[in-house]
């Protein structure tokens, strides 16, 4: 759930009686815990924040922090413990283990299967169907994966120890886990892990069972391919698979195994499994596909017309979708670990690019040297095919842009959380107006306040009252119409809007969604341009868009900053091309005419653009 980065909507500090409900269901979900165990995990004087975000995925998570820490994620209603829970309280869930080298699948997104796990001496855990458990590594007590039971006990050992044994939700490593304090699980041994049973009941020693293979790898953890996506691209942690340079290594050392066994007792097959498991990738190696991906993108993607760029857009537009399949550009991960160190580099020492500062605070790429050796010797990577190239926005003759759906959107107010208390709709609450009618009409006819006499009228109650009348129709209105109510209901909520592209998370935001603007401006002696903003917000590339009006009309296009908002940029195209304009938007990228203003200063027929 956490292997990608999340959207954090808000962040509280928790209230005294929300601090008591939480000891409450606490206790109330894992018993063990002792009241002064719930007194270290919930202090009274001690600051806990209410995180409240959206995964990836869509899913509304709330999370309790502690000392920056995340304790525990709430996920339908339900509470889980983090790493962070379990490597202080071990025992705190039944635990499952598994051999070391499968925790790289379960980061990058997999489920554990039961063929990884390990049984001891004492048998399985006692669980029912989605109870929530924790998986640890053998020799190690810590646990690194917490998730779901995906059946009980008794059910996995008639199966066989076949199929799914854990449906995970949050490991050691994810974004959850870097949320935190990113501390390493502490080194908690078992007695009980000298000899353990593999899936099909066998005893055999830790140091034999660690040499597995990656076929064995694989049929201990179940991919999440659901979405066409292997679990590399999903881990957006850093982890990748063993670099080439690793598995020639591997190579090498299987070939001159009997030649080395004097140096290999002394490091065991599990301590160099881990090592390659536990260890992110290498900073030279990120450095390597940086640098790939910077060329790639000036060579192929970016355009002298284009410039000035927002390195911002630079990185995502360009130098991301320059990025090999299987693999992920995280700067981070690099020595850099700042875009704008890299591009220093690349400005200072190699001279390829001439980075400013053209407003305060936003950097741009100014100038490109094209001649530059480094760049004009660069070869494109084989596998760098039409996805590849393919912008953001679509241009003409290139893939078929998608809009997205804008949905109308209404969140409850605190003077109305009264209203919708029944239906648990707390204040942020979004709800479509549908919505918001039924529970109204619900509400009105549960509480018996249909007028006898005229059923198109409702009577007022005081919480209809304090709700929707102004303080001067305290003592004046006593019943209002239907649509008056619904109206009213309506106009007190905060509007939002949501905006869901196809393949992603919905986004909601407040307020009303900025129509794409079109108007046009004076140049000079009687010189009109036409200026269009706002096209990031419907997720279409500025860049792609002028590119496509300098083909239907055969004018000059210019990208400007726009002033006053960071990472937004105005297409400037000579003359007045509103109506050309407004035929690209309608016609081939199939935006909504309310979503467009200014399609009325188009050229009347007749008269010169």
């Amino acid at each position: 759930m956490f292997a990608k980065p999340f959207r954090v909507k808000s962040n509280t500090v928790l209230k005294g009686s929300d601090r008591r409900k939480l000891k409450a269901d606490l206790s109330a979900a894992f018993p063990s815990l002792s009241a002064d165990d719930l007194s270290e995990l919930a202090p009274n004087k001690e600051e806990i924040n209410v995180v409240k975000i959206y995964a990836h995925k869509g899913e509304a998570v709330t999370l309790y922090v502690l000392h920056k820490n995340p304790l525990f994620f709430e996920l339908e209603k339900r509470l889980y413990p983090t790493v962070y829970v379990l490597w202080r309280y071990p025992a705190l869930l039944p635990v499952f283990r598994t051999w070391a080298p499968v925790l790289q699948k379960l980061i990058g997104g997999a489920d554990l299967m039961l063929p990884g796990v390990v049984m001891p001496s004492c048998g399985l855990p006692d669980v029912k169907q989605g109870s929530c458990c924790a998986v640890a590594v053998v020799n190690n007590r810590a646990p690194v994966a917490i998730g779901k039971a995906a059946m009980s006990s008794a059910e996995m050992h008639s199966s066989g120890m076949k199929g799914r044994g854990v449906s995970i939700l949050h490991t050691y490593m994810d974004y959850l886990w870097a949320f935190g304090d990113k501390s390493n699980p502490p080194s908690l041994p078992d007695d009980d892990d000298d000899d353990v049973e593999d899936a099909n009941g066998e005893l055999c020693e830790v140091s034999q069972k660690e040499e597995y293979k990656d076929d064995d790898v694989g049929k201990c953890v179940e991919e999440q391919q659901s979405s066409g996506e292997t679990v590399e691209d999903q881990a957006c942690c850093g982890f990748e698979e063993l670099s080439l340079a690793e598995k020639e290594e591997d190579k090498v050392e299987s070939s001159n195994e009997k030649s080395e066994e004097t140096q290999d007792e002394q490091k065991t097959p599990q301590d160099n499994r881990v090592k390659k498991v536990l260890n992110p990738v290498f900073p030279e190696e990120m450095d390597a596909l940086l640098l790939q991906c910077f060329l790639h993108a000036l060579k192929s993607k970016v355009k002298r017309s284009e410039l000035p760029l927002l390195t911002s857009t630079f990185l995502r537009n360009h130098m991301f979708t320059c990025c090999p399949s299987g693999k992920q550009l995280d700067i981070k991960k690099s020595r850099y670990k700042k875009l704008s160190k890299f591009l220093q580099v690349m400005q200072q020492q190699y001279c390829l690019v001439q980075v400013k500062e053209l407003t305060k605070g936003v950097e741009s790429i100014v100038e490109v040297d094209w001649k530059n050796p480094q760049l004009r010797s660069f070869s494109l990577p084989e596998e760098a095919g039409v996805e590849n190239k393919v912008l953001q926005g679509g241009g003409e003759g290139e893939a078929p842009y998608h809009p997205p759906e804008i949905t109308t959107l209404y969140s409850v107010s605190a003077r109305l959380e009264p209203l919708f208390l029944d239906t648990n709709k707390r204040k942020g609450t979004t709800m479509h107006p549908a919505e918001v009618r039924s529970i109204v009409t619900d509400y009105v006819k549960k509480n018996e306040l249909v007028d006898e006499n005229n059923k198109n009228y409702v009577t007022i109650n005081p919480t209809l009252c304090d709700c929707l009348l102004e303080k001067s129709e305290y003592q004046e209105v006593e019943s209002l119409k239907w649509d008056d109510l619904f109206s009213r209901t309506l106009g007190r909520m905060q509007e939002c809007y949501q905006v869901v592209f196809p393949g992603q998370a919905p986004i909601v935001k407040k307020g009303h969604i900025e129509p794409i603007d079109i108007s046009v401006a004076s140049r000079g002696s009687n010189k009109k341009v036409t200026l269009i903003k706002n096209l990031e917000v419907y997720g279409l590339d500025p860049a792609a868009v002028a590119t496509a009006l300098q083909h239907r009309v055969q004018a000059s296009t210019v990208l400007q900053l726009l002033p006053g908002a960071k990472d937004r940029v105005l297409v400037q195209i000579q003359g007045n091309q509103v109506h050309q304009v407004g035929s690209l938007l309608l016609d081939q990228f199939q935006i909504p005419r309310k979503y467009i203003q200014g399609l009325d200063k188009a050229p009347k027929s007749g008269k010169k653009k």
